[in-house]
């Protein structure tokens, strides 16, 4: 009888060590189909996470900054005392400044699922897709991180009746896809010159967090017809440098852009005889008057060097001069203010800010006097020829024609409106 029990028990422990050992996988010989089937599969279920923290090991408080609250005021309230909190602001000022916490934006409070209730992180949210982490404990650790952006491949197209900004959103597309598309197209196509008829179609990214849209990625190609005549745009890599060239490979960057505003309204042209709206006697404009509101910002429409800056009693207010080369200087008049950093030698980019849009001097309102000096005579801003920068290199173009003709292709097989409409009939 004794010696049954010992055999029973042992046929137990080989059973217990067998399921045992099946969880663990056998490097020196090849499992059958059936015992394969006898394994025990051993699963660990991955934690859930918010903000990198997991989600299960703490009671979760949100809510939105209030106005005129501070983050002192919101860490108080949950048991954080003021000297923690002291610290918290001192630290954490290389990686955030609390003080920019703006009223409507997101906050969670992670606490310990205890009667306790201890607040241990504080996240508050920079944008849809940053965040800053407050550790309330310990060392006081003040991290940033980032959400999972997902990229969804779009395509666009509409027809102008009265603006860009308005066509897309009629046509239930983000309009800052129209801000974007006028500084692919600032050296070619003035955006405030468009006429009704014109369209365009373009294949973009749009990145989502949490399925909700939080802007738009990479733009990767755009057919825009003005006046009729089709203006291609295709993103390429040259020399470890993205930029939009057309459909023969020339780059849609010119040494100077079309305007030094993105948005305005053409007040007054070149002239030799306009009546002056301030003194009312006729004398030469020889500028380009460019409405917009007060604290725009004025950008430098190329390369070059500040040399002129100041007051000028005579009508221009608040101007600067700049020189782009040996035949070009551009001036910029009526400003409100000048721009941090920009004095007299001072070298500014293409893009440049530089200003900002005001009505000091002889002015009935807020606008821009551009004005364009050709070898030290004064031309028409808006009839002056700019050269195109390099275009598509020779030992590129092969590639550079594989990326084109793909792109088109797409572009293609966007629908027209008109097209949509008659394929529903």
């Amino acid at each position: 009888m004794r010696n049954v029990r010992l055999i029973v028990v042992g046929m137990g422990l080989v059973v217990a060590m067998s399921q045992f050992f099946s969880c663990v996988p056998k490097k020196t010989e090849a499992k059958t189909e059936a015992e394969m089937q006898d394994t025990i599969i051993c699963e660990i279920e991955e934690p859930i996470l918010m903000y990198g923290l997991p989600v299960d090991s703490f009671n979760i408080e949100t809510g939105k900054v209030k106005n005129n609250q501070y983050l002192s005021q919101i860490l108080n309230s949950v048991g954080v005392g003021m000297g923690t909190i002291d610290q918290i602001a001192r630290k954490s000022k290389s990686v955030f400044d609390v003080r920019k916490i703006r009223s409507g934006e997101k906050y969670s409070i992670f606490s310990t699922p205890d009667s306790t209730n201890q607040a241990r992180y504080f996240v508050y949210e920079n944008s849809p897709v940053e965040y800053t982490v407050f550790e309330l404990f310990d060392t006081l650790g003040i991290y940033q991180g980032a959400k999972e952006i997902e990229t969804r491949r779009r395509t666009a197209q509409g027809v102008v009746e009265s603006s860009l900004w308005n066509a897309m959103v009629n046509n239930g597309q983000d309009p800052m896809l129209a801000l974007e598309l006028s500084k692919i197209y600032a050296w070619t196509i003035d955006f405030f010159g468009i006429q009704s008829g014109d369209r365009y179609r373009v294949i973009y990214d749009e990145n989502y967090v949490d399925s909700v849209s939080v802007g738009l990625g990479e733009i990767y190609a755009v057919e825009f017809d003005h006046y009729g005549e089709p203006n291609y745009a295709f993103r390429f890599e040259q020399d470890s440098i993205w930029d939009y060239f057309d459909d023969k490979g020339n780059s849609l960057r010119k040494t100077f852009l079309k305007a030094p505003l993105e948005f305005y309204r053409i007040s007054s042209r070149f002239s030799n005889g306009r009546m002056h709206p301030v003194l009312r006697i006729r004398r030469p404009h020889h500028g380009v008057d460019y409405a917009a509101p007060k604290g725009t910002p004025v950008m430098s429409i190329g390369d070059g060097t500040v040399v002129a800056k100041g007051y000028q009693k005579g009508g221009g207010g608040n101007y600067l001069k700049i020189k782009h080369n040996s035949a070009y200087t551009t001036t910029y008049m009526h400003l409100s203010r000048f721009a941090k950093g920009i004095h007299v030698g001072k070298r500014v980019g293409q893009g440049d800010e530089i200003a900002y849009v005001g009505s000091t001097g002889l002015s009935t309102g807020p606008h821009l006097d551009f004005r364009v000096h050709m070898y030290g005579k004064p031309i028409d801003p808006l009839k002056m020829k700019a050269d195109p920068v390099a275009p598509v290199q020779d030992q590129n173009m092969e590639r550079y024609t594989l990326v084109k003709d793909s792109l088109m292709n797409e572009l293609q097989m966007i629908q027209w409106e008109e097209q949509i409409l008659a394929d529903s009939e």
